[in-house]
């Protein structure tokens, strides 16, 4: 007997992943007029970024917030249908003797006192601080990302700050965000995140960071993003599921995270920023603050942790209270008894009520960003030419406005192809 013919479907472009880049990408071919469909592997659209509920609590996959300043969010993100939850502006930093109230002056002047006199640097340090943010709030990101490119610690000494600010300070706030506890990321990265935590409101959706990549994935026709459907091999012309469906097309887009779209495309691995998140359940909050706590005391693997039901009451049951706990470079496969060891250091940042903290669930994510050390090139190529594209914030910067960005950019890119 002759072997069983594949069934074959035609679109004018095939995506692959449903992540933020993805979701974006089809979003601006669908808007353009173009037949799209996006093949997802796993259940449910996102990515790196989704929620999962247990126990009635929503855990995002990992410490995630969203930067309100972001030019993407601001254009193709509906923040009041999110029910956005927004942390205060600053920090609330753990030295060896106890919890300091660390402010934005400029948003929150009722904490100018508390912040002025916190040990995390001195006078000087403060006011570089305030000189840098309003140099950053005036300076263009497209400027930021074209700046000398020298790694973040580097810069950081380079401008003044003292060692004692940066280990207490710079280290727990901006290797949480990059999760890069060495601050070895390209000063680029740094000098954008920190003109977008200064522009902008810090916070998460009511129902959890998923809920953003599900307002992206309702724009598209009911019909566009087939779920369960792992993509086997992709050329100029088409994918083959592993399934052995070939999908015809004019164009695909490999929409994946970096290390598979390496695998799928051929192109150089982009690299690893791994981290592991903590989740613990509690009966009250060790804090009654809406600020993002950092261990300034370099005590272990935490380098920062959130009250996210004092933020987002949603988040946990009522009477119940949900507490995240990153550790930027760890996760319990590179790192036996991380757990434990996490445990210990909450012990001790905390006090006695640790020991009621319940554990709900550890993610450990090998790749939980793109490593952007220097050279740092923010605008890598989308097209590897005769119809194959690839987008995702491996191609540009490691956070939600490079994947969203990565989107419209690859989706111009393979319109400009398709003309």
């Amino acid at each position: 007997m002759p072997p069983a013919q594949s069934k074959s479907e035609t679109y004018d472009v095939v995506v692959v992943g449903a992540g933020l880049a993805g979701l974006s990408c089809a979003r601006h071919l669908q808007r353009a007029g173009r037949r799209v469909t996006v093949l997802e592997a796993s259940d449910g659209v996102g990515g790196r970024v989704r929620t999962d509920t247990v126990d009635g609590f929503r855990l995002d996959r990992g410490f995630q917030v969203l930067l309100t300043a972001y030019p993407e969010v601001r254009s193709d993100v509906d923040l009041v249908k999110l029910s956005m939850r927004y942390f205060s502006p600053g920090a609330l930093v753990r030295t060896r003797e106890k919890n300091h109230v660390v402010a934005d002056p400029f948003r929150d002047p009722a904490h100018l006192a508390s912040t002025a006199f916190a040990p995390i640097g001195n006078i000087a340090d403060k006011a570089r601080i305030a000189l840098f943010r309003l140099r950053m709030r005036r300076t263009p990101a497209r400027t930021l990302l074209r700046g000398r490119d020298v790694a973040t610690a580097e810069a950081l000494a380079e401008a003044g700050f003292s060692r004692r600010i940066v280990d207490t300070f710079f280290k727990p706030l901006v290797g949480g965000i990059q999760l890069d506890p060495h601050l070895a990321t390209s000063r680029r990265m740094f000098d954008v995140i920190f003109q977008s935590l200064s522009n902008g409101e810090t916070g998460v959706p009511a129902l959890g960071m998923g809920a953003l990549s599900e307002q992206l994935a309702a724009h598209l026709h009911p019909s566009v993003v087939r779920l369960n459907s792992p993509v086997a091999g992709v050329d100029a012309n088409g994918v083959v599921t592993s399934d052995g469906t070939r999908i015809e097309s004019r164009a695909v887009v490999v929409a994946t995270e970096g290390p598979a779209a390496a695998k799928l495309t051929g192109i150089p691995e982009p690299g690893s920023r791994p981290v592991s998140c903590f989740y613990f359940a509690a009966p009250k909050p060790p804090t009654p603050h809406k600020l993002i706590a950092l261990d300034g005391y370099s005590g272990g693997p935490v380098l920062n942790l959130a009250v996210m039901s004092n933020v987002a009451p949603e988040y946990a049951p009522a009477g119940q209270h949900l507490i995240a706990a990153a550790c930027p470079g760890a996760t319990e496969d590179t790192h036996p008894g991380l757990r434990d060891t996490v445990l210990a250091q909450l012990r001790w940042w905390w006090g006695k009520d640790v020991a009621q903290w319940r554990h709900l669930r550890t993610y450990n994510i090998a790749h939980g960003q793109p490593d952007q050390t220097p050279p740092f090139s923010p605008k890598k190529a989308v097209s590897l030419g005769d119809g194959l594209f690839v987008t995702g914030d491996h191609r540009d910067t490691g956070s939600t406005q490079g994947a969203m960005y990565s989107g419209r950019r690859c989706a111009a890119a393979v319109l400009e192809y398709l003309a």
